[in-house]
């Protein structure tokens, strides 16, 4: 072989060793890489018997860099190769599919809530992924709220706003906020052309009957009256004239359709229930929701849409809409709908509404509930509820979310900065005990962080100390005291032993957290399984409102109010307490 063909060998094995070890995060070997490369150098195979010998440096060259190293040589020999596997690394971390036929820049997508009510847990999803697709392909978010029912799904008029703070919690901003409801006009218009176009009529039977006709694939009556006819019957609609029931607008599509649901569907019906907002309240003619939704999407200029699996007729009806104008209709992406454990109450706002309006729930912020509002006062960040929606994908399936996904996911933003306390518990089933330490340190010095020296210390009182029953050893027995030592329960009362730190390593000792008697924070603590009281050492007063913090051995908290010369009126939900913590989790 001669030393050009050796000079050709050594470096394209060096291309091929480096991107083995980059791809699969390891050491690269000769056999590994000898398929690849006889294959893509023909001219190699007639000294493949010598080959190996001539990898076998440059591969063991290869394999003493560590991964920085190697991808700095990569970029440095072969670019080409690094951004191939760069671009892999990054649809792998892609849970979610790319959008078909999307273009960076010209991606439009919406989501569409209906404002009947604050949102839960389970619309985080639409938002969380509309977001995600926007910033990979530089695109714009729409927020419409479908508010064009005032009767059945009567618009909150707090709502509005409720959703927009959610959709921020989530770390986005839509580009644009609609309100169907300010829309009317534009709906009207529209209808009054597709009468033009011979493509609705106005319909006076009952639905009963109608529905009878259609289930048979009879037309109505009405479906052949002029245009004129028509026109008129609907000005007279828009101006009021009808009362609930005694008109509607139907599309015209195909009466023998082998999908009763998309027989000459209903566009536009009298509603006599004024809308909440003063801006709609005069209106009595309202589009159903697939007339409203397929112009506003057409007009708004969406290109993706994604919706339920179980709303896969909207988009067949108004794609006969559609058809009529002559517009092409938008990417539809269909998903299953989300479950989520750990909630007694059910995902659904008139659920979590009539359990508010009875008493059963404080409000959208209780813990108990299942909603944004609620996560967010127990200190769990949007960008943790996002990272778990996308993770779940775009299976037309449902899926079940786990909280637990959730809680990993904020444990990881919030643990580094979350400053440790103690609290005992004061329960029915392990009441909280008190007992005096004989001997040993005035106070106790536990690290504000165990990763964080910097930080400092707290300093808990320990003369008399409290702790949580079910920690409490046996007379004769032994506990350390996180922060202050080894104590000896004797006689009600604790003997100090000793901070020789090696009877815990030993694993004779078990470790407990504890507050002083006396001085410590009378607390209570909200969860999703109910409230919870007890005792909090006084150094947790250094901590904010809103801050995050963790009451060791039990679990991350959010401070949400401080009192330390509590009222009747003004201390937390009762009024006795000194500190108000929304638990967030483990």
């Amino acid at each position: 072989m001669d030393d050009t063909l050796r000079e050709r060998v050594e470096a394209a094995g060096e291309r091929a060793a480096l991107f083995n070890a980059v791809k699969h995060g390891s050491d690269p070997n000769v056999g590994a890489i000898m398929g690849p490369l006889m294959g893509e150098n023909p001219d190699f195979r007639p000294h493949g018997d010598a080959i190996p010998g001539i990898l076998g440096p440059v591969v063991a060259e290869v394999a003493g860099m560590d991964e920085s190293e190697r991808r700095e040589r990569l970029a440095d020999i072969a670019p080409d190769l690094l951004e191939e596997l760069e671009a892999e690394e990054e649809a792998d971390d892609r849970v979610l599919p790319d959008l078909p036929n999307a273009e960076e820049g010209e991606v439009v997508m919406r989501a569409a809530p209906n404002p009947n009510g604050p949102w839960h847990l389970g619309h985080a999803r639409m938002p969380a992924v509309i977001g995600t697709y926007k910033e990979r392909y530089d695109g714009e978010f729409i927020c419409r709220f479908d508010d064009t029912d005032p009767e059945t799904k009567r618009p909150d008029l707090d709502a509005y706003d409720a959703i927009l703070d959610a959709i921020a919690f989530l770390g986005f901003e839509p580009d644009r906020v609609l309100r169907a409801s300010d829309r009317l006009e534009t709906y009207y218009d529209h209808a009054r052309e597709l009468i033009d176009l011979g493509g609705a009529y106005t319909c006076d039977l009952s639905g009963e009957r109608f529905s009878e006709l259609k289930n048979a694939g009879e037309p109505s009556p009405n479906r052949d009256k002029d245009p004129e006819t028509v026109r008129e019957e609907f000005e007279a609609m828009v101006a009021g004239e009808y009362g609930a029931g005694e008109m509607v607008l139907r599309v015209k599509t195909d009466i023998e359709h082998p999908n009763p649901a998309l027989r000459d569907w209903v566009a536009f019906r009298m509603v006599d229930t004024p809308h909440p907002r003063p801006e709609a309240e005069s209106y009595r003619c309202w589009p159903m929701l697939d007339f409203q939704s397929g112009i506003d999407d057409h007009l708004t200029g969406v290109t993706h849409i994604i919706r339920g699996i179980d709303l896969q007729d909207s988009a067949k009806r108004q794609r006969f809409v559609y058809d009529y104008f002559d517009w092409e209709y938008p990417e539809v992406l269909h998903w299953g709908h989300v479950q989520l454990d750990e909630y007694d109450v059910k995902l659904s706002t008139s659920t979590i509404k009539a359990l508010i309006d009875d008493g059963e729930l404080d409000g959208w912020d209780d813990p108990r509930a299942p909603t944004l509002a609620s996560v967010e006062r127990r200190g769990i960040r949007g960008e943790a509820i996002v990272e778990s929606m996308t993770e779940l994908g775009m299976s037309t399936s449902d899926v079940d979310l786990a909280m637990s996904s959730i809680y990993a996911n904020n444990r990881d933003l919030i643990d580094d900065d979350a400053n440790r306390y103690f609290l005992v518990r004061d329960r029915p089933d392990d009441p909280a005990v008190v007992r005096d330490i004989v001997g040993g340190p005035e106070t106790g010095q536990p690290p504000l962080h165990p990763d964080h020296e910097e930080r400092g210390t707290r300093t808990i009182p320990a003369g008399r100390v409290r702790l949580e029953s079910s920690d409490l050893p046996a007379s004769g027995g032994q506990v350390w005291l996180k922060g202050f030592g080894c104590v000896r329960h004797i006689r009600d009362a604790f003997e100090y032993v000793g901070d020789d730190i090696s009877m815990v390593r030993e694993g004779d000792v078990p470790v407990v957290h504890w507050a002083p008697a006396e001085e410590g924070l009378e607390t209570l603590m909200r969860t999703v399984e109910g409230d919870v009281r007890g005792y909090a050492e006084p150094d947790v007063a250094d901590a904010d409102v809103d801050d995050v913090v963790q009451f060791e051995r039990v679990g991350f908290v959010r401070i949400d109010s401080f009192d330390p010369e509590p009222s009747d009126t003004d201390a937390g939900p009762t009024g006795e307490e000194d500190l108000v913590a929304y638990y967030a989790h483990p």
